[in-house]
């Protein structure tokens, strides 16, 4: 008999970044208790509100099957009182043993056979563990001392295996068949079934299913004229249970003020989407509350206050940051940290300026450069720190500053994100590039380089922008130049270069690894090279050339010859070895004139005369100098054709 479950852990409200991987984490926990088991299961699935985590699974069988184990015991040879001795360990009789043929011969053995527990008992024994094992940023202690411990506190815990409640406790809460309606507007006990449950908590004012919630924002905001933000969609869904979106206003006036400024205000601090209107903001907002209605506007007017007054403030910080010109900051920034051991922001700006003009900078990213730290000084990205570069933007704009400047510093923290564009001017591309750079070096020259999971300085994404800012601005400067020296931090911008082309662009990880073989200073070319590898890949010749050059390889490593020596055409045998030869003679000359597709096709063209030559040429054969010309010709075909590509690294079915 087949039985549906249900698991919902009613807590305080979780934070709502923090939820989605907490779900993950139990439905993977709860699977691998189940294949630990031996219990069958079907369609685990797992939804949240800020206040339950709920798991739910159908078709677990109602007991495990009962289980048999062979147990050997000694040789058949062995003495009477050995087996008994077995006999009585197993807590049987010697007559029950039996003969169990093995490759090692024949030993007596016992079919030990073991019944299956109950599926509830086994899940009343693991789920307090399961649950105290979820995985969260921070958790905290609520039942005092060396009590267990979770994201908030745990309020409620149902549990139920078909009809019946599985029995456990944590923390003092014991679980039950009961569960809790919407905080306002539901009921606090409510007692449910596996098939009741989401009828029931529905009619509380709980809408369990996150893409149900989802899809309400998102139709409610549109409908009222929002730019739903995707970002701000998902905090959203994870923080209500009864979404419902209005629209509030406020005064024109303020949109006299920068668009980054008042979207900065109303997503970040307000958790509110802006309204559009042929192509600009309107004076309006759009709120989603935790309730079904707002029929006397409390909530809309309530909403429209504190944004007034976070406007108020932004306006305030604006005009008052305008009376003090960016440049004329400089100084201040003397007296902002960077990092203890690094310096101030000053210092680091003479480095910005430095590796500006290394890196092939103009007058306007030398610029930039100098000013784009100057507005960590201003009130507005005090109290608004999300607009960091982007407010430097705006003031050097303001403060007639060249357009190319102003631009490069408003993007000069690009690529945010794997999803965030890269600046989109050369200056920028620049700016954005010293900036990482330097902090990149820095941090590895004191040894803040990431371990594990740990990663303070955002490293990594710094990283990931500087590959890239390389690839997709097309800028060829060599990575190692750009590591400064330091060969951990040149290894790390070569992972990150790999997890880039792999993880990013979907390249398969042999190509990649072909690709970085053959060199990856200059990442547009390496680039090129992926591109062209990707595209030749499929063609007949490709793969039997790849496996064809991973054999030349292994000989040459067997026979150590590292260094190819000049080819002495008298030496070479008619036939499969001089047709090698003239082959690759003539391939090598057609493909320097190529682009890498191309060329790569005309090497894959080799791929006849490689194995006519391993079909019929002995390439180890007794004679020293013949042996020695062969292995010299191997040696230049593998050099020259491996500088697109390391052709031994692709994995091949030959």
């Amino acid at each position: 008999m087949s039985l549906p479950f249900l698991l919902e852990i009613g807590t305080e409200e979780i934070p709502d970044w923090m939820i989605p991987g907490a779900l993950e984490h139990l439905r993977s926990l709860f699977l691998e208790l189940l294949e630990r088991q031996g219990l069958a299961g079907e369609n685990v699935g797992v939804d949240a509100t800020p206040r339950r985590l709920v798991l739910r699974a159908a078709g677990l069988p109602e007991r495990q099957a009962d289980a048999e184990e062979l147990v050997l015991g000694p040789p058949q040879a062995a003495p009477p009182a050995a087996v008994e001795g077995f006999a009585r360990k197993q807590g049987v009789a010697a007559a029950a043993l039996t003969v169990q043929q093995t490759p090692k011969g024949a030993y007596w053995g016992y079919r030990k056979k073991t019944p299956g527990r109950p599926a509830r008992a086994i899940l009343a024994e693991a789920l307090p563990g399961l649950i105290l094992r979820i995985s969260f940023p921070k958790t905290m202690v609520w039942t005092g001392k060396n009590g267990p411990r979770f994201i908030r506190p745990i309020r409620w815990l149902l549990a139920l295996l078909g009809d019946e409640v599985v029995p456990f406790e944590v923390g003092g809460v014991r679980s039950g068949n009961r569960t809790q309606g919407h905080r306002r507007l539901g009921r606090p006990d409510l007692e449910v079934t596996c098939a009741s449950y989401e009828a029931v908590l529905r009619a509380n004012a709980v809408c369990l299913p996150a893409g149900e919630r989802r899809a309400k924002i998102r139709a409610e905001a549109e409908a009222l004229g929002a730019v739903v933000d995707p970002g701000l969609l998902e905090t959203l869904v994870y923080l209500t249970e009864c979404p419902t979106a209005i629209r509030g206003d406020f005064d024109p006036a303020y949109l006299t003020l920068p668009r980054e400024v008042l979207v900065t205000v109303m997503k970040h601090h307000q958790k509110y989407f802006a309204v559009e209107r042929d192509g600009g903001l309107a004076p309006h907002f759009v709120a989603v509350m935790n309730a079904a209605a707002d029929p006397e506007g409390l909530v809309k007017r309530g909403n429209e206050r504190v944004l007034r007054a976070r406007f108020n403030d932004a306006r305030f910080f604006w005009e008052t940051d305008q009376k003090k010109p960016l440049a004329a900051r400089l100084p201040d920034l003397g007296h902002v940290t960077f990092q203890a051991k690094l310096g101030s922001y000053l210092e680091k700006t003479g480095r910005l300026m430095e590796l500006a003009r290394a890196l092939g900078g103009d007058s306007h990213a030398v610029r930039a450069a100098e000013l784009c730290k100057c507005d960590l000084t201003t009130e507005l990205v005090k109290e608004f720190t999300e607009l960091q570069g982007v407010i430097g933007g705006l003031y050097a704009r303001a403060q007639g500053e060249p357009e190319e400047v102003a631009q490069a510093i408003y993007e000069h923290y690009r690529p945010l994100s794997m999803e965030d564009a890269i600046p989109a001017t050369r200056a920028g591309q620049v700016v954005a590039l010293a900036d990482k750079v330097d902090t990149l070096r820095g941090c590895f020259a004191i040894g803040l380089a990431p371990t594990g999971s740990r990663d303070p300085f955002a490293l990594r994404r710094a990283a990931q922008g500087v590959v890239r800012i390389l690839v997709e601005g097309k800028l060829s400067l060599p990575v190692r130049e750009l590591a400064g020296g330091n060969a951990e931090l040149a290894d790390f911008l070569r992972d990150r270069i790999r997890y880039y082309f792999r993880e990013v662009r979907g390249f398969r990880y042999d190509e990649v690894n072909a690709a970085l073989a053959a060199g990856w200073d200059d990442l547009p070319d390496l680039e090129a090279r992926l591109v062209a590898l990707q595209a030749v890949r499929p063609t007949e010749n490709f793969e039997p050339l790849a496996a064809s050059f991973k054999r030349i390889q292994n000989i040459l490593k067997q026979a150590q010859f590292a260094e190819p020596l000049p080819i002495d055409p008298g030496l070479l045998e008619a036939g499969p070895e001089a047709e090698l030869f003239a082959d690759y003679e003539r391939v090598r000359a057609a493909a320097r004139g190529l682009g890498y597709r191309a060329a790569l096709e005309t090497i894959a063209s080799l791929r006849p005369r490689v194995d006519a030559f391993f079909a019929k040429v002995l390439v180890n054969t007794p004679d020293p100098d013949v042996r020695r010309n062969r292995l010299s010709l191997l040696r230049s075909i593998l050099t020259e054709f491996s500088t697109i590509a390391d052709f031994s690294e692709i994995v091949t079915n030959f």
